[in-house]
């Protein structure tokens, strides 16, 4: 296996997590929050979708898919304590979009060759993702960092245990 396919099948993974426990929620348990301090599902899931096109963006100009006009500021630090729900989207179109992203970075990480991901990264990452392929690798589990939060909003809304 070549270092592309262990990123794509990490992001695969990545992708089975997150939709298995976003699946069963409705548009209003996305904003149920996990604790005090804590942002809502609906909040994370702008924030990954908009940090990872950028981030995209900064491997590979022009490669993610173009947002909603106002998505980013829409997810910023800004609005992470806004539960008002007319701030945030349907679980489908956070859904759609985060597949539109995903699918971006496949076919980046299609592209690339072994050297591609030995380059160095994006200047503003490298103290702690020195190489386009560590980038990558965040590409392929930044939703692993936030889904763990996602459990407990499960839990307490009654829902099954799904992984």
């Amino acid at each position: 296996m070549k270092s592309q396919d262990v990123l794509k099948s990490t992001l695969k993974v990545t992708t089975m997590v997150t939709d298995s426990y976003v699946n069963d929620l409705t548009d209003a348990e996305l904003l149920t929050r996990p604790g005090v301090g804590c942002n809502h599902i609906a909040w994370q899931l702008g924030h990954l979708i908009s940090s990872n096109a950028q981030i995209l963006n900064s491997i590979a100009p022009g490669t993610a898919p173009e947002l909603p006009s106002g998505f980013a500021d829409q997810h910023s630090k800004a609005t992470a304590g806004s539960d008002d729900p007319k701030g945030f989207l349907a679980k489908s179109e956070y859904q759609d979009l985060l597949k539109r992203v995903n699918d971006a970075v496949v076919s980046v990480i299609d592209r690339m060759s072994e050297s591609d991901l030995d380059a160095p990264g994006p200047e503003h990452f490298r103290g702690m993702f020195p190489t386009v392929g560590d980038v990558m690798v965040l590409l392929a589990t930044h939703a692993m960092m936030h889904v763990g939060q996602w459990v407990p909003v499960r839990r307490s809304l009654g829902k099954p245990v799904v992984i």
